[in-house]
């Protein structure tokens, strides 16, 4: 078997562009669920909320894109799993499914389900579908993370809002905006070989 990597064709994540084995499906689902874990200890308190600002968001959503629905699904899904489990790897060291901000957390993996997909139609390509396809994965994220921070606290609707969404704004339009250049500039030096 060949370790050249192949081509990259239309319909194709970049982690498709590696030699397809078995092994290296479960590096890169175990490598993305790492990332994930260690973008989150990246985290600034903000105050007046229980949530932070991590870099899990975008690294969860890269990894998504980088790897597809169905292996970004499954990097989440351990990332999901192992800190619901105890490994202290959600933001700020923490684990459990019972913080506040574990809404924000299953977004994560829906997130990165719906980029990876989008990214197999080509929107990591191009920087503004990669834009456009950010911020639908960040918007997923909130429209978990959000009703569960309220559910959680027993926050008004509102309240949740003002503690859970808009102190983000900023930051998360950021990430989309690195992640605007980032990936389809990978694909140009891809598509340069």
């Amino acid at each position: 078997m060949s370790t050249a990597a192949v081509p990259a064709r239309p319909g194709q994540v970049l982690a498709d562009l590696l030699p397809s084995t078995r092994v290296r499906d479960a590096a890169l689902v175990a490598g993305g669920a790492v990332l994930t874990g260690l973008a989150a200890q990246l985290a600034v308190p903000v105050p007046g909320t229980p949530v932070p600002v991590t870099g899990q968001t975008f690294a969860a959503l890269l990894v998504g894109t980088a790897l597809g629905a169905g292996r970004g699904f499954l990097s989440l899904a351990l990332y999901v799993l192992a800190g619901a489990a105890g490994v202290p790897w959600f933001a700020d060291g923490g684990s459990g499914a019972a913080a506040p901000s574990f809404g924000y957390v299953i977004g994560l993996l829906l997130a990165a389900t719906a980029v990876g997909a989008l990214a197999r139609r080509g929107a990591d390509r191009s920087p503004w579908r990669m834009a456009g396809a950010m911020l639908l994965g960040e918007a997923i994220i909130y429209a978990v993370g959000v009703p569960y921070l309220a559910l959680a606290t027993g926050m008004s609707a509102s309240a949740a809002v003002a503690a859970g969404l808009t102190p983000f704004l900023i930051g998360d339009a950021l990430k989309a905006a690195l992640a605007m250049g980032l990936l389809p500039a990978v694909w140009k030096l891809v598509d340069r070989r």
